[in-house]
Parts: C-alpha cells; sequence; structure tokens
C-alpha cells in the first residue's frame, strides 16, 4: 500500500537536505486534503544580540540589553536577617554604581 505526503516548501527543505542538514518538523493528516502532510518547523536563531555584562558582583551580576538594564542578586538562605539586608543594600549600591559607570562610559564614547 503506498501513501502519498504532501510535503510544505519541498524546494528549501531539498536544499536543506542535500547541505547534509536534518529536518525537523510536523506529520499530520490535513484536514483539506485528506493526506498525509510534512510541514518543517521553522528554527532561525535570534537575531537579537546578548545581554552585554556590565559587572558581576559578589552575589550576582548587572547586565545591560537593547532596552534594558538587568540586574540579579542570589543572597544564601544560611545569614541571618541583618547580614541578608546588608548584602541587598550592598548589591543595590553595585548595581547603581555599575549603572553610572555604564552612562559614562557611553557618554565619553560618543565625544
Amino acid at each position: 500500500m503506498k501513501k502519498y505526503i504532501f510535503i510544505v516548501n519541498a524546494i528549501e527543505l531539498l536544499k536543506q537536505l542535500v547541505m547534509g542538514k536534518r529536518i525537523e518538523g510536523v506529520l499530520y493528516m490535513d484536514s483539506n486534503t485528506g493526506g498525509i502532510t510534512f510541514k518543517a518547523y521553522n528554527r532561525n536563531k535570534d537575531k537579537h544580540p546578548k545581554d552585554v555584562m556590565v559587572r558581576k558582583t559578589p552575589y550576582g551580576w548587572v547586565k545591560q540589553s537593547m532596552l534594558r538594564i538587568k540586574r540579579f542578586t542570589s543572597v544564601p538562605i544560611d545569614m541571618c536577617p541583618s547580614e541578608k539586608m546588608q548584602v541587598l543594600d550592598h548589591e543595590n549600591a553595585l548595581a547603581k554604581e555599575a549603572m553610572l559607570e555604564c552612562e559614562l562610559a557611553s557618554v565619553i564614547s560618543k565625544l
């Protein structure tokens, strides 16, 4: 018994197969034609740049993306609450300094 499989974008799929790449996709019964259809997944890499590390702090980091300044802090549980608050305040001060340094560097580079 022969079964025919309809392939969406067959020419582009064949180009990738000739280059030796694997094709991931979905095989399903098409409700319109009633036949088996293969549709390849669109696996494009991200086009936006990765976040840039501005400063690494003792308990986290500060990074800059295209639109935002990001800060991460992770404090151990076994510290007493007063130490945790001091660490968080210190991390916040370091993040503010890093943000100022980043702004100054961008202003200087524009000159």
